[in-house]
């Protein structure tokens, strides 16, 4: 009797490179991989379309459009030991999705952040209630800006989820959220070339 292997089902693919017709892809932490429109992985991964700045993917039967270092992840229970891979983009900096409190943010990794921080405004749109914090003041380019000390309840990147977050929010002088070390910090980061991987320690 002949038994077949149940196929792998993908549950993270990160965008690392866009070609005319072609995408490099990395899926469940592998070795980048090149596929062409209309091709297939064994994951089940097919590539549909690109263009100069996204892929268009089908990922476990779902249509995702993932941007140049995107990541795209399953929910998981984020335990120690998760990873995942960022790209770098054209001008060697890390940007990708992730989630705060369960609500979708474009993170810059910023290893020379001492805390995760956020613009005043993206904190509002999340929700995050953050003039409960500590007040503090922060020298900016265009001056002192309130800055308000707070902890996140989760900060989410790929599979790695870290929980009570220690974060900063700006009131002005930040344009995008820092992905900065009070994340970092609690993950092993390792460089190859233009990809990053953060693992979850603890």
């Amino acid at each position: 009797m002949m038994v077949v292997a149940p196929p792998v089902i993908a549950t993270n693919v990160t965008v690392v490179g866009l070609f005319p017709g072609k995408a490099v892809v990395v899926i469940n932490n592998a070795s980048p991989l090149t596929l062409s429109q209309g091709q297939k992985t064994g994951e089940g991964v097919v590539l549909l379309s690109t263009d100069s700045t996204s892929a268009t993917l089908e990922i476990d039967g779902k249509r995702q459009i993932l941007e140049m270092g995107q990541h795209f992840a399953l929910p998981t229970s984020g335990g120690a030991g998760k990873s995942v891979n960022l790209a770098a983009d054209e001008r060697g900096h890390f940007v990708t999705m992730g989630m705060i409190n369960g609500g979708t943010v474009r993170f810059l990794v910023d290893t020379g952040a001492t805390m995760v921080a956020l613009p005043a405004a993206e904190a509002r749109r999340l929700g995050v209630s953050y003039k409960q914090g500590k007040l503090g003041y922060s020298k900016t380019a265009n001056g002192t800006a309130p800055v308000y000390y707070i902890k996140l309840d989760t900060v989410q990147v790929g599979d790695v989820v870290i929980n009570q977050v220690d974060a900063t929010v700006l009131e002005g002088g930040l344009d995008i959220a820092l992905l900065g070390m009070t994340f970092l910090n609690r993950t092993e980061m390792k460089r190859e070339g233009t990809v990053m991987t953060l693992t979850k320690r603890f």
